[in-house]
């Protein structure tokens, strides 16, 4: 009932629907772990590659690019428009990084990271690892269908899915590989999704409470997943020696992204 009091119907249901194809492309990638298909470590880090040059490049064309147009629009001067954009990259990439110092988590390599993890299960660290990792795709997606641009809006999030795929698949993966069972794995993987719908109704929530929010949501949602990208999947694609694999993966992500939306958007 609020949201519809600060948000178009319309965009409230464009949001969900996408923040749920997000959520239901993360479940398509554990499909080859239910069916007991094998890949190799240099395919997992490449895919992992894959996925954080889609998110760079949603990053860059899809929410910093427009921020600074609409940002342009509404103040008077380039430096005040730059300014309000990379605050809010700031804001958003040091916010996510408070919550990854402070809510316990592991990676799948690194291992545990966080508060105090003595009393909680293994399994919950990486949920919340996933969650940390998932909630700027899905505020992404709500800022970006909160914003005038519905066709700017579909693209990015038809990026942000297509990199789900793979990351339902190493998150799968992952689990499996530390000892989890197949069923559990693709669970966790599954159920990780669903906080990118409920995170895309907040980013739209957020960004129709004021126009002049747009520019700070697309931007904050830039950080937040520059912060992923660098401190999260980078890494992650790196430490078992397939650097070139996974650089070459950030590449075509990369490119294949930029082409959909300049050809879409």
């Amino acid at each position: 009932m609020y949201a519809r009091l600060v948000v178009d119907d319309a965009k409230l249901l464009g949001a969900v629907r996408w923040g749920f194809v997000a959520a239901v492309a993360t479940s398509v990638g554990t499909l080859p772990v239910v069916l007991s298909i094998k890949f190799s470590q240099r395919a997992n880090d490449a895919m992992l590659g894959f996925g954080a040059g889609v998110m760079l490049a949603a990053s860059s064309f899809s929410l910093i690019l427009p921020a600074l147009t609409i940002a342009g629009e509404q103040v008077a001067g380039p430096w005040h428009a730059g300014g309000i954009v990379s605050a809010g990259i700031l804001f958003g990439a040091f916010g996510l990084l408070l919550l990854d110092r402070v809510m316990p988590h592991e990676h799948f390599v690194k291992g545990v990271e966080g508060a105090s993890t003595q009393k909680l299960k293994r399994v919950w660290l990486f949920v919340f690892a996933i969650c940390l990792h998932n909630f700027p795709e899905g505020l992404s997606i709500g800022v970006g269908f909160g914003g005038p641009d519905d066709v700017g809006a579909r693209v990015l999030a038809i990026g942000i899915s297509a990199q789900d795929i793979p990351e339902g698949l190493v998150i799968a993966l992952a689990l499996t590989s530390v000892g989890y069972g197949r069923l559990l794995a693709v669970g966790v993987a599954v159920l990780s999704g669903l906080i990118e719908p409920i995170a895309a109704i907040i980013g739209v929530v957020v960004v129709g409470l004021s126009e002049a929010m747009l520019p700070w949501g697309l931007a904050a949602a830039a950080g937040a997943m520059l912060f992923v990208i660098s401190h999260e999947i980078i890494p992650e694609s790196h430490r078992q020696g397939h650097e070139s694999a996974a650089t070459q993966g950030l590449i075509i992500g990369f490119v294949l992204m930029m082409l959909l939306d300049t050809a879409l958007g």
